[in-house]
């Protein structure tokens, strides 16, 4: 019922609309309702209400979040509220501002810094990201209640291990994320809160990992294989694992070559080893070539793309620098977007899924209209443009705000579904 619901006061802002006056808004008590409740874990979605307004009244709804480094995100859109006084935006139609139409999480993905080319991103996954519609806080948290974070520094790994609450036993998943380096948590976190016992695996520019070291070793991978079968929440020895750019090539190339590997999931991904050299069992695979001859500056002298500087995939010369995951018996799911500014991913994509099917493998296959190449959980804002620490410049990433909305939302839940059917049938048969 209403009275059990967490109810918010709030002084909605008015405007730019004809005929508003401080009168009225002085006249008015509005109140912003979130539901299910303002606390939730950041990929739940939510229902934005408000009640208390005027018959078909016009205003301004606003969000705004601040991150762990002080920046500023904010949003905006005018609404028309119903002939009760009542707006509801997943299924009142937006009339302008940071989006338009009907948008139910609008506010949240349209988020956008004050700062230029800053990305969202969360360091700290014990805390939650405050989102404030106007006066309305609401809790976007990335960690469900019980779920255990725990750093992990086991002889060469760097990493933070994630188990969801009770005594299992849970699927297992390694997590990559790309060349910037560092230990990204948040996607992480969040799969544990899915039922996930969740690695997120760190392996450039970490601690004492290098930020460009000579060769990556894949063995280095493998022991984190080794580590999740060894956690008492873990039954299954097969494990899956998933990867964003660079991280995506590497969870192909980690099914390619260890049986232990069920199902693997590349975000933006190539099929191809690159920029490092791939230490495989006493053998190298080489970096596929690149010419940065073809690295193209934006009207923004500050931001480069880097989307043409690839060789092709489809020479001859450069197919030793493919990962051979056709020799695997691992299912694949392949996410990608049309609007990648980083690589040409949905060329490398279809080259590695059409070597998967021609052998007769499991294999998925999105490409998604007007995404760019941070595909990341739903609602978190599109970074276009962002600085890349270990390149050291500002790279040009692509996606159309609301196009990139849509498929961020649609890949987590295809992400989740595939992870659920090839993981927790082998769950299910270990405790057999």
């Amino acid at each position: 019922s209403w009275n059990q619901l967490a109810v918010f006061r709030a002084d909605l802002t008015f405007g730019p609309w004809p005929g508003f006056s401080l009168s009225k808004l002085a006249q008015m008590a509005a109140r912003i309702l979130i539901l299910p409740s303002p606390a939730c874990l950041y990929d739940d979605p939510v229902q934005v209400k408000i009640e208390g307004l005027s018959p078909l009244q016009e205003v301004t709804v606003a969000a705004s979040l601040v991150d762990e480094t002080g920046c500023l995100f904010q949003s905006r859109a005018y609404y028309r509220a119903e002939r009760n006084g009542e707006l509801d935006l997943s299924c009142s139609p937006s009339l302008g501002g940071s989006y338009c139409g009907v948008e139910p999480m609008g506010l949240l993905w349209s988020l956008e810094s004050t700062t230029p080319y800053k990305r969202l991103r969360k360091r700290n996954v014990l805390t939650p990201f405050c989102v404030t519609y106007e006066v309305c806080r609401s809790e976007r948290r990335f960690m469900a209640e019980g779920v255990n974070r725990v750093p992990v520094r086991e002889g060469r790994l760097r990493a933070t291990l994630f188990c969801p609450p009770g005594p299992g036993p849970f699927p297992a998943l390694i997590d990559l994320y790309g060349t910037a380096g560092g230990l990204t948590e948040y996607r992480a976190s969040l799969l544990a809160s899915r039922g996930f016992v969740t690695l997120a695996l760190a392996f450039l520019a970490f601690e004492d990992l290098p930020a460009l070291p000579e060769f990556l070793d894949l063995d280095y991978f493998g022991e984190a294989i080794k580590f999740l079968q060894r956690q008492q929440k873990v039954k299954s020895m097969k494990i899956g694992v998933l990867g964003l750019s660079q991280g995506a090539n590497l969870a192909l190339a980690l099914a390619a070559f260890s049986p232990d590997i069920q199902a693997a999931v590349s975000i933006s991904g190539s099929g191809l080893n690159t920029f490092l050299p791939l230490k495989v069992k006493g053998h190298i695979i080489p970096p596929h070539p690149y010419n940065l001859q073809k690295l193209q500056l934006t009207d923004d002298s500050n931001v480069f793309n880097f989307s043409e500087i690839m060789d092709d995939p489809k020479d001859p010369s450069t197919w030793p620098c493919r990962i051979p995951v056709e020799n695997s018996l691992s299912k694949y799911l392949f996410i990608c977007g049309q609007d990648d500014k980083n690589c040409k991913s949905q060329i490398y994509c279809q080259e590695t899924v059409s070597r998967l099917q021609q052998n007769g493998h499991h294999v998925e296959f999105y490409c998604y209209p007007g995404a760019g190449h941070l595909l990341e959980p739903p609602y978190m804002p599109l970074a276009y443009i962002s600085f890349h620490k270990l390149v050291g410049v500002y790279m040009i990433w692509g996606g159309k705000w609301k196009e990139h909305a849509e498929a961020q939302e649609d890949a987590w839940q295809r992400i989740l579904a595939f992870f659920r059917q090839h993981l927790l049938e082998s769950t299910l048969k270990s405790t057999l």
